[in-house]
């Protein structure tokens, strides 16, 4: 049966949605309200995270990060709640207030970075996690003063993914850690890139490297070796399924969506990267058919924020077209934005992965 006359057929039953259809309005309190570990990690502590036994480095991150999380378990750093009789203003915080995870796709950062959320003794809403995307879309949604205002009070600010694309967001996260620092916030990040080194072959970072350097200098940075876990004694991802198998996968799944990855691409232009999780709301799958490369750069960023946002929920997903490593050009590849666009190649393989068990035997 083709796939057209499998969809005229089950047009009696339930239509799957649509991604292209969906235009979310995020109001900016669901955005803060949303800062917490996504439901990925909602389970996951420190001794869940199971380190290679060939990579010490990964047993050392557990044991400085626990320590960390002890550490944060006294009053606010800014003195609230401690009364000091003699001091006219709070004591600053010696060395560091931040830890920075640095090591390669799938070894884990995430895991260990939400795994210190949970085990900081303080409430939910003193403490705050969040992409580094997402903690830029705040500051868009909410403003600087606001940002501030809202985070400052908080023990612990937790950013995934820290990266460095442009000198704009260059000055405004080093604007930001610098005064919540001051207001007593520890900070915890991960990335592919170490801290003096954020922005490098994006843009002139000497340029901004008064920035950068004051970047690092809120952070110990933490090694961790390895490889990617999530091909790590796996099986290869499922090669691409036929159109016709996608089609009938998604009308037989319940909370499926499914688009031509083209058109897909082209309604991601017209919704702002801080609502690609509420375009994500509910569902049970993401089906996609004819996937091509990638035709620009700007529409591969978008799908890397799209991809994050499908793997923190953990929603599979189901494609035809072309494998997911042939999304991204050469140049793609070996240019400036390269680590995002390999975190990306990997976290969709593994989602595809997911995705094998719906299909129909």
């Amino acid at each position: 049966m083709s796939t057209r006359a499998f969809t005229e057929a089950a047009s009696s039953e339930a239509a799957p949605l649509s991604l292209c259809s969906r235009e979310p309005h995020v109001p900016a309190d669901r955005l803060v309200a949303e800062m917490v570990p996504p439901p990925r990690f909602d389970s996951v502590r420190f001794d869940t995270y199971l380190p290679d036994p060939n990579q010490p480095s990964q047993t050392d991150a557990v044991k400085a990060l626990s320590a960390f999380a002890e550490g944060l378990g006294g009053a606010h750093a800014s003195g609230a709640g401690k009364r000091r009789w003699f001091a006219k203003k709070p004591a600053a915080p010696s060395g560091p207030r931040g830890v920075y995870l640095d090591g390669g796709y799938g070894v884990g950062k995430t895991h260990l970075l939400a795994s210190l959320w949970h085990a900081t003794p303080a409430e939910p809403a003193l403490k705050a996690f969040g992409t580094f995307v997402e903690l830029t879309n705040l500051v868009g949604a909410l403003g600087f003063q606001q940002t501030v205002k809202t985070l400052s009070g908080h023990r612990l600010l937790c950013i995934d993914e820290f990266e460095l694309d442009d000198p704009g967001d260059t000055v405004l996260v080093s604007s930001l850690l610098g005064k919540l620092v001051e207001s007593g916030v520890a900070l915890a990040a991960t990335s592919n890139t170490l801290p003096g080194k954020l922005g490098e072959g994006r843009f002139a970072a000497a340029d901004f490297l008064r920035e950068i350097q004051g970047l690092s200098a809120h952070f110990r940075p933490l090694r961790i070796d390895g490889e990617d876990y999530r091909h790590r004694g796996l099986p290869e991802a499922p090669a691409p399924y036929s159109d016709q198998v996608v089609t009938q996968t998604a009308y037989a799944t319940p909370g499926a969506s499914l688009d031509d990855f083209p058109h897909l691409l082209e309604h991601l232009a017209k919704v702002h990267p801080s609502r690609y999780g509420a375009l994500t709301d509910d569902l049970g799958a993401v089906c996609l058919t004819d996937v091509q490369p990638v035709p620009d750069q700007s529409t591969a960023l978008r799908l890397v924020v799209l991809a994050d946002r499908l793997y923190d929920r953990e929603i599979p997903v189901l494609a035809s077209g072309l494998p997911f490593d042939k999304l991204f050009s050469d140049e793609m590849l070996n240019g400036g934005y390269r680590k995002k666009y390999f975190r990306a190649i990997s976290r969709l393989t593994a989602l595809a992965r997911d995705a094998k068990g719906l299909v129909a035997q």
